[in-house]
């Protein structure tokens, strides 16, 4: 029944396509024959969704049907600007907790960096090197595309923090926290990063068993604001429905021309950095590269599958040991890149971010740009593991640089498809570090089997 009910709703949509095809070009074609095809391929996707439940499906679901009540009764889709406004405060409130938590906790977590010593430092070296160069190509890749600009998005006053114009001194003022419950509750993202980040350092310094506990405090909390994500959630295809209604009930359909080439973007900006970047240091790192390829296949599959680098951390560690990678190493610089090494990720919100300022008519200089990658690289750190944790990064990240959140509501539509892509590289490009790490300290075994 699932398989059917997909069919009849793919089937309906490509009838639609055709009979809207001729509307414009051939000859007009009854308004109302149109508008029952168009609910008619809702309803089989609908129907396809009551069979999948997941709430991927629902969400595409809500972004179709929010489009076509946009464009069939406007008046009401801007009414129902509401209920994204509820779903987006919502996630506002899950950005400052769990960006403390994670970096607290991933920070304190690895106070053995010291007993590691050597290993450390080169790990963490080469994952700011390699994140660095993501930041930059996704930068780059929609600069070029422009994938946001003429985005017919209508911003919110109430929604948006003003812009504000900082000389560099101040801009580096604005950087560092006087008090921390000020910060978060003006949504200063970098204040509550660095705050996190000295307090993370902080703690990792105390003794073990005063340190323990508080660590275990923050683990608590980072894993509570993930549930609490996941519960947020579940209200996504009301929130994403309504905020394409009202998108597409002010301005039109144009949008979704915008969407889907972002979403071509960022795949040929990721491909770019796969051969670009990852190939180049595999390939300096005299990585074996038939035996990498089999073994990162299956972990890789999982994070595309799942969208879920976590789910498939257990099976990249055993495939990175049985190809010669000794334990120590793999359970060092895995764990640590999946906090520090976050290349799919970083691509994503640094072109993401651009895209946001092109769709609300906002330029930003090279500089403002820079200061919002360095941002994102610093804000990034510790959430990759979760699927969706990008968009709340995101949203956080934006809106403290006065930039509207419109299009990052929006964004929400296609994030499935984003996720699985930009998880699939975060994944190889831990399974890559794990060889490089091993090579650079001479530990790599050639004679493994794979």
């Amino acid at each position: 029944m699932k398989s059917k009910s997909l069919l009849l709703a793919v089937s309906l949509f490509l009838l639609a396509a055709v009979l809207i095809f001729v509307d414009h070009q051939l000859k007009p074609l009854p308004t109302a024959l149109l508008f029952t095809i168009r609910w008619a391929a809702i309803a089989a996707l609908a129907l396809h969704g009551f069979y999948r439940r997941t709430l991927t499906t629902w969400i595409l679901i809500a972004m179709f049907a929010g489009a076509e009540i946009g464009h069939d009764w406007p008046r009401l889709a801007v009414n129902l600007r509401v209920i994204g406004v509820v779903f987006l405060r919502l996630i506002k409130t899950i950005i400052a907790p769990l960006l403390f938590a994670t970096l607290v906790s991933g920070i304190a977590a690895h106070s053995d960096l010291k007993k590691v010593g050597r290993m450390g430092v080169k790990a963490l070296i080469y994952f700011e090197v390699v994140t660095t160069l993501a930041l930059i190509i996704g930068l780059a890749a929609i600069n070029i595309s422009k994938a946001g600009v003429g985005a017919p998005i209508v911003s919110s006053t109430t929604e948006t923090l003003p812009a504000q114009k900082l000389t560099f001194t101040e801009t580096i003022e604005h950087i560092f926290p006087e008090n921390i419950a000020k910060s978060v509750a003006e949504g200063q993202v970098l204040q509550v990063v660095v705050f996190s980040i000295v307090f993370g350092i902080g703690l990792a310094m105390v003794r073990e068993e005063r340190r323990l506990p508080l660590l275990t405090l923050t683990e608590s909390l980072a894993e509570t604001m993930f549930k609490f994500t996941n519960i947020v959630m579940y209200f996504a295809p009301l929130g994403v429905g309504a905020a394409i209604a009202y998108t597409v009930g002010s301005t039109g359909m144009g949008i979704l021309l915008n969407l889907g080439k972002l979403l071509l973007t960022l795949y040929v900006a990721l491909v770019i950095f796969v051969l670009c970047v990852l190939l180049p240091v595999a390939m300096l790192a005299r990585v074996p590269l038939r035996k990498f390829i089999a073994a990162a296949a299956e972990p890789v599959s999982i994070a595309f599958g799942t969208s879920s680098s976590e789910a498939a951390l257990p099976r990249a560690m055993e495939a990175m040991e049985k190809i010669g990678v000794p334990r120590q190493v793999v359970a060092f610089v895995m764990p640590t890149g999946y906090s520090f090494n976050l290349d799919g990720s970083t691509l994503y919100l640094s072109l993401a971010a651009i895209f946001v300022a092109q769709a609300a008519g906002i330029h930003l200089s090279l500089g403002r740009q820079l200061l919002l990658v360095l941002t994102l690289m610093l804000t990034s750190k510790g959430v990759a593991g979760v699927s969706r944790a990008s968009i709340i990064i995101l949203l956080g990240t934006v809106g403290s640089f006065g930039l509207p959140v419109e299009p990052v509501f929006i964004l929400l539509g296609i994030d499935q498809l984003m996720d699985m892509a930009r998880t699939s590289v975060n994944v190889l490009g831990n399974c890559l570090a794990t060889v490089v790490i091993a090579r650079w300290e001479g530990d790599f075994v050639e004679e493994a089997t794979s």
